[in-house]
């Protein structure tokens, strides 16, 4: 499916061990999803402080998707602490008057190709609704 020069563009951080083989089941599926997502293997999530997520709005990211391993992270304590911290994030996008539905954290397993293509593509329609970020 072709991006419009109207979407926004679509930001996903997919942890190694979780969310980047589901990416994957989703192409062993032949699956597809919208042209205007990236999709970027991280090792955990947790490594990018609050700045990152701005300064990517701020660059025209218009949705980012935190996909995770959740509670089931192998890294000790990492999801606690990246929890909290995309809650700094919200009151922060609060305080530029951003939308906080354009970030969102959620736990994808190694098969859950479903989910993976639901979370894109509701950001996707999102994006649609409310239009690019107006940061500067």
């Amino acid at each position: 499916m072709a991006a419009q020069e109207s979407d926004g563009k679509i930001l996903v951080l997919a942890t190694e061990h979780c969310a980047y083989p589901g990416a994957n089941s989703v192409g062993q599926a032949h699956s597809t999803y919208p042209s205007n997502t990236y999709i970027v293997r991280v090792p955990a999530p947790v490594m990018f402080p609050e700045k990152f997520y701005m300064d990517c709005f701020r660059k025209g990211i218009s949705g980012i998707i935190i996909m995770s391993c959740g509670v089931e992270c192998p890294y000790e304590g990492a999801y606690q602490v990246l929890a909290k911290r995309v809650d700094r994030i919200y009151e922060m996008m609060k305080e530029k008057d951003l939308d906080i539905r354009r970030l969102r954290l959620t736990a994808i397993c190694t098969v859950c190709n479903r989910a993976f293509l639901k979370e894109i593509n509701d950001m996707n329609a999102l994006i649609k609704e409310i239009g690019p970020p107006s940061l500067s």
